[in-house]
């Protein structure tokens, strides 16, 4: 039985954001990317307020460290850097895109075993059926190699609670995939795990019971997905193009669900005026903690 939920947000964080995306919680606070803005966001619960920290080039997700709060490695348009939130440097550990191919990166997250994955995406449409994106991952000798090609505008990463299923979205083919992935971080057995038929998955995160949170941008909802692929429930959005979930709080029954502006009409804004804000959902089921990557960090010596 599919549940089609009415739920309203406990709680709407006013971001504005352009381009939303890429939400992880750390330590008592969200931390998010407006990416065409360049910007990293943070969200403290406790006050209400939102800080702001401005990158030097845009930032499709980040990957947390260990005992670091100030610091965290940044998926750039470029590439890969430990970017310091208080002074704004950047410290370049892989520069893999910096050659104006058409490409920037874009979703990533760290998983179980700590590394971190991010993909790339093709940013002009008129070249994007050409699919020369790819998947990369940073393991833990610091080696960022790319793991499988063929990718429009990557999306939608996410792990297992076991660690054992890697899942991913290829947006505009309009389908989630699933893959074994192996203790040593290689990744087989490619398959469909679901086909969407309204909206284009966007970022996604796993709960506690492995079932799947998908946002689906265009369509303006976020819909759970059981291990086997089937839908459980349906969350409607007040923003029709919703980008990336994660769980926090205490006791990480928050969703948190961030959203976009980007592409949207006048009179769509208008009608949105709550798009590229931050929603907070009240969940049942727990997700999970936010790994972080356990690797080691080797800084680019020519960029």
């Amino acid at each position: 039985m599919v549940v089609i939920s009415s739920q309203q947000p406990a709680a709407i964080i006013a971001a504005g954001d352009v381009l939303g995306e890429g939400p992880v919680w750390d330590a008592g606070r969200l931390l998010w990317t407006d990416i065409q803005s360049r910007r990293l966001r943070a969200f403290d619960p406790a006050s209400g307020a939102v800080e702001t920290f401005a990158a030097p080039e845009r930032i499709g997700s980040i990957a947390l460290l260990p005992d670091e709060a100030n610091r965290v490695i940044a998926a750039f348009e470029t590439g890969l850097g430990l970017f310091d939130l208080a002074s704004g440097q950047v410290e370049w550990l892989h520069r893999v895109e910096a050659h104006a191919n058409g490409r920037r990166f874009n979703d990533g997250r760290v998983d179980r075993a700590g590394r971190f994955w991010a993909g790339t995406m093709v940013e002009d449409e008129a070249i994007r059926h050409r699919a020369e994106a790819s998947v990369w991952r940073l393991d833990h000798a610091g080696d960022f190699t790319p793991h499988f090609g063929g990718v429009q505008i990557a999306n939608g990463l996410a792990f297992s609670p076991d660690g054992k299923t890697a899942y991913f979205s290829d947006s505009p083919l309009q389908t989630i995939f699933a893959f074994d992935l192996d203790e040593d971080g290689t990744l087989s057995n490619r398959r469909v795990f679901a086909e969407v038929t309204e909206g284009y998955p966007d970022g996604a995160t796993v709960d506690s019971e492995g079932c799947l949170w998908s946002a689906r941008w265009a369509a303006g909802t976020v819909v759970r997905h059981a291990p086997d692929g089937r839908v459980l429930e349906t969350l409607h959005v007040p923003a029709s193009q919703p980008t990336c979930v994660a769980f926090g709080g205490d006791d990480l029954r928050t969703l948190y669900v961030t959203s976009a502006r980007d592409e949207l009409s006048e009179d769509e804004l208008v009608r949105q005026p709550h798009a590229g804000d931050v929603f907070a959902y009240d969940v049942t089921v727990p997700g999970l903690p936010e790994p972080r990557y356990t690797g080691a960090i080797r800084f680019a010596t020519n960029v």
